[in-house]
């Protein structure tokens, strides 16, 4: 099993930045990819970004260029930096990660952009 912690979440002015990281109870490099999903009230889940254990990265193209999801492999952690916040960024952001083909998830920050 993988366990996955996010933190991070808050309130946020539009324009703001937020930093989330994602701590997984394993080795992140045993877990091939991992990713962030978001997904506010009757919505559904939206996955926004991922990052393979050999770095390679990708978006959704809502949040290219404002995102950045980066992974340390000595902190077994999976970052999410976002810049140039939205309203409609305000959502619950979860952390998975892809290991021995089940996908686990944390429980989720909630990030909510507004003046």
């Amino acid at each position: 099993q993988v366990h996955l912690v996010e933190s991070g979440g808050g309130l946020v002015q539009p324009g703001g930045s937020l930093r989330l990281s994602c701590v997984a109870s394993r080795s992140i490099f045993s877990i091939r990819t991992m990713g962030w999903s978001r997904q506010a009230p009757g919505k559904e889940r939206e996955y926004i970004a991922s990052i393979r254990s050999d770095g390679t990265t990708d978006y959704v193209d809502s949040v290219k260029g404002r995102f950045t999801i980066s992974r340390d492999n000595a902190r077994n952690t999976v970052d999410l930096q976002m810049n140039s916040l939205k309203p409609e960024d305000t959502a619950l952001y979860r952390c998975n990660g892809l290991y021995e083909s089940i996908r686990y998830w944390g429980r989720g920050t909630q990030v909510t952009v507004s003046s």
